[in-house]
């Protein structure tokens, strides 16, 4: 925990190396890692239970869950119930015929959301329906959570669509191939511009397909609102971030007698 923050509510991101395929594998190495964690929201990796790089949607498919029956999301809601911690966790769901790269939001309550992907990144175009959820933002205890997934970070209007909403913290699983430099500091953008609390759960490791190898480049992070690096994890190790934040500091968005984030704003000469 970093000692410069002290208020009650403990962010916690999880970072660790899946492997591709192997449910009871991946279910062991989580369990590793955020055992005896306590915290009020713990954000996991993007498709935390299936691994990244697959071939095609039917190999795909056999991997992919219900989120009401499937064995993965099952227990992610037992750990947010057992835990009284709101849990954000990727996966791979499957819909019908459709398969979504997805983030189960789990309430201690046992009830749940699902965030479905917006921005698919690369071959996921292949695989996974593009996200029809949209964007949205989840209040529990007093504080309100968005989601966004990887390749969301792309895009500005991500960011800023939740903290419209009114998220006081950002949710970000990640699969994230981009190196650190890119998207590390982005992010830290991303919490000023907005003035919101953003948790960034990356994986690390490899994989390869084909001949084409995926370097995951770890080292998740937590934001605060001001866009100052609370907490990182290194590129290779099995670790959980936990911070301690205000997340009721965010709701205001001035920073002078005259200034505010968003009364400040003239959409009225933005493009659509």
């Amino acid at each position: 925990m970093n000692e410069n923050q002290n208020k009650s509510y403990r962010v916690a991101v999880a970072q660790f190396a899946p492997k591709r395929g192997d449910l009871e594998v991946n279910l062991q190495r989580m369990k590793g890692v955020v055992d005896k964690v306590e915290c009020d929201l713990l954000v996991l990796p993007e498709l935390t239970s299936t691994g990244y790089f697959f071939l095609d949607r039917d190999e795909l498919r056999e991997l992919s869950e219900e989120p009401e029956t499937g064995k993965f999301c099952q227990w992610v809601r037992a750990l947010s119930s057992s835990s009284s911690s709101v849990v954000v966790a990727g996966f791979s769901e499957r819909s019908g015929d459709n398969l979504y790269n997805s983030a189960l939001i789990a309430l201690p309550n046992e009830t749940y959301h699902i965030y479905r992907k917006t921005h698919l990144f690369y071959k996921e175009h292949l695989l996974f329906e593009p996200g029809d959820t949209g964007f949205f933002v989840v209040e529990w205890e007093g504080a309100r959570i968005g989601t966004m997934i990887c390749y969301d970070w792309r895009f500005p209007e991500s960011a800023r669509t939740l903290a419209l909403l009114g998220a006081d913290i950002i949710a970000h699983p990640s699969n994230l191939i981009a190196e650190k430099r890119l998207w590390g500091p982005t992010m830290q953008t991303r919490a000023f511009e907005n003035k919101v609390i953003a948790a960034t759960a990356n994986r690390f490791g490899m994989e390869e397909r084909n001949g084409e190898e995926l370097i995951f480049s770890g080292e998740s992070q937590i934001v605060d609102m001001n866009g100052s690096l609370l907490s990182e994890a290194g590129a290779t190790e099995n670790r959980v971030l936990i911070v301690s934040v205000d997340p009721i500091r965010t709701r205001d968005k001035s920073f002078n007698s005259y200034n505010d984030l968003f009364d400040d704003r003239r959409s009225e000469f933005y493009l659509p």
